[in-house]
């Protein structure tokens, strides 16, 4: 198990304890919903990661490294950001397509670029859910005042990627 696994065992753990103080009835009620949550998200996940392995091996390499790669530097931090915002769906889609660019030669600054352009634009939600709820003038005033937030997160990586050594694929 990785630190981040650990850490969030322990919370569950804990916060299992709580449940448990409120009484065995609580404690049940967690469990079944936690295990009705989990039966949900595993078929999910059964079918997401070798998406992610299958597209790994479809995006050419060199494709993958040109756009967004390491060394395409600014320009890529920002072809990542708005690719970002494109990209349909919820994680489940997402961070599997964004394992795959990892694999295939995606830069660190140009994947935290997208992931940050993926929660910040996602244009299948301001569609379904942004624009139909508060308007396009507030669509486009949260637009033009969060544009520059994926290149910045793009290039805070990129410098913290010249003092850590951080790598995608895991711990």
């Amino acid at each position: 198990m990785t630190g981040g696994q650990l850490l969030l065992a322990a919370l569950a753990a804990i916060a299992f304890g709580f449940a448990l103080r409120r009484g065995p009835g609580t404690a049940r009620k967690v469990g079944a919903d936690a295990g009705q949550s989990l039966l949900k998200i595993l078929p999910i996940f059964a079918v997401a990661l070798p998406m992610a392995a299958f597209l790994a091996e479809l995006i050419p390499a060199d494709a993958a490294e040109g756009w967004i790669g390491p060394e395409s530097g600014f320009s890529g931090i920002l072809v990542a950001s708005l690719a970002g915002g494109l990209m349909p769906g919820g994680p489940f889609v997402t961070f599997p397509l964004v394992l795959a660019f990892a694999k295939a030669g995606a830069g660190v600054p140009q994947m935290a670029a997208l992931i940050t352009g993926w929660s910040i634009f996602a244009i299948h939600r301001i569609i379904t859910w942004e624009y139909p709820v508060l308007g396009w003038r507030f669509v486009a005033l949260r637009l033009v005042s969060a544009f520059p937030l994926p290149i910045l997160a793009g290039l805070l990586a990129e410098a913290a990627v010249q003092i850590l050594p951080i790598t995608l694929g895991g711990p």
